[in-house]
């Protein structure tokens, strides 16, 4: 829309323009052509004929225009007016020859001038004669002056028909994304209705096959270990529909979480109390478990939250290092931040495919084949709760090397 109004302004402004300048060139040019016959007055009585001559006079007295006379030999013979331009004739006007040519037309400051060579008939009227020149000159300043209310008309006008464009595009726009929005809500309300609901049978899968398991004489070692993969695929789908009801609950009302439905948080003592769960689990694995861990440092959010989102940080780091590895937990202070670092020697990411890791059902092909239980959703969980607590995730990653995720929250 600006475009649009823009391009229209300067061309209506080149069009008026163009026109004006038109019409004053026309003005100019029918004053030197009306002064045509009086130069030769001019040539032989002087000055004081036009002095005489009221018409003359009454024209000048009324426009601000001005006229001069000058000889063949650009000699000044007279001028009448107010505003006379300090400049010397064109050296570009025929000085013998006829020209035909349109007159010679220039500018000195608010002054247009225009000067046109005036012939006769020679002696044997075959031939013109040079007789003089004729140099008209008329003001700019109103002409100006109305250009620069056009102006700031255009630029008055074209502001409010934004801004009046912008309201009502907002106000349509609004009205048209409604059956959108509707609609998807209407299904992320369905996705979260039917997870819930997928929760009741896999339960009762659960609890027969615990009870079913509870009396091992009465099952052959073939049902055990069958009832064993029902058991474990379970809780895998358990699991999942855990993670795309929180996904699902996040989108159908995303907003930052307000102050007041958060608390105090001392990310210490959560990092330590996670840490020594995780440390435990990398001793199992053999792999280096260290922490550095800044004391006094909250922040405001949900504790149950940023658990689960350093967990699934932290699992990940440990399931996919090596026997030999390390991961390091560190907090640090960064401004008014609070900076938690979850540096890992595993298997790193491909450089290609880290614009990628917070999607969705979205998994690097090494980690499909490390592991076959993850649904790659921890970490578009983990994006989620750090945007809802106003804060940002970061990950860098060399594959081969290892991988840092960095966690940024704004400290109380």
């Amino acid at each position: 829309m600006a475009a649009i109004l823009g391009v229209s302004s300067a061309a209506l402004y080149g069009f008026l323009y163009r026109s004006f300048s038109h019409q004053l060139n026309h003005q100019l040019r029918t004053l030197a052509q009306a002064a045509v016959p009086s130069l030769d007055t001019v040539k032989t009585e002087g000055r004081r004929s036009l002095d005489e001559d009221l018409p003359w006079r009454d024209l000048f007295l009324y426009k601000e225009q001005s006229l001069e006379w000058f000889d063949d030999d650009r000699n000044l013979l007279a001028r009448q007016g107010s505003d006379f331009p300090d400049i010397p004739l064109s050296k570009s006007l025929p000085s013998t020859d006829p020209n035909p040519g349109l007159p010679e037309i220039q500018y000195r400051g608010q002054l247009r001038v225009m000067t046109i060579a005036v012939y006769a008939d020679d002696l044997d009227g075959k031939t013109l004669q040079l007789e003089g020149y004729l140099r008209a000159s008329q003001s700019t300043q109103r002409m100006n002056a109305t250009l620069n209310h056009l102006r700031l008309g255009l630029g008055l006008g074209g502001v409010t028909a934004l801004c009046l464009a912008s309201i009502s595009s907002l106000y349509l726009t609004r009205q048209a994304v409604k059956p959108m929005q509707q609609s998807f809500q209407r299904l992320t309300q369905f996705a979260a209705d039917a997870s819930h609901e997928l929760r009741n049978p896999l339960t009762r899968i659960s609890i027969a096959t615990e009870i079913m398991m509870g009396h091992p004489d009465q099952l052959k070692p073939s049902d055990i270990k069958k009832l064993t993969t029902i058991t474990h695929a379970t809780e895998q789908m358990k699991r999942l529909i855990d993670d795309v009801l929180f996904l699902t609950r996040t989108d159908a009302a995303y907003v930052p979480m307000a102050r007041k439905e958060s608390a105090d948080i001392s990310l210490h003592e959560m990092l330590l109390n996670l840490a020594e769960r995780f440390e435990s689990q990398a001793q199992v694995k053999g792999i280096n478990f260290q922490k550095r861990l800044l004391i006094n440092l909250s922040v405001k959010g949900n504790a149950n939250q940023l658990e689960r989102l350093f967990s699934n940080l932290l699992e990940n780091a440990i399931k996919y290092t090596r026997k030999g590895g390390r991961v390091t937990l560190s907090l640090n202070k960064y401004r008014q931040n609070a900076i938690v670092s979850i540096r890992d020697t595993g298997i790193g990411i491909p450089s290609e495919y880290l614009p990628f890791v917070f999607r969705r059902f979205w998994r690097v092909e090494q980690s499909k084949a490390q592991d076959g239980n993850g649904f790659g959703l921890g970490l578009a969980i983990a994006e989620t709760i750090a945007k809802q607590h106003r804060g940002e995730i970061l990950v860098n990653s060399q594959e081969g090397i290892g991988t840092c995720f960095q966690v940024k929250l704004p400290l109380t």
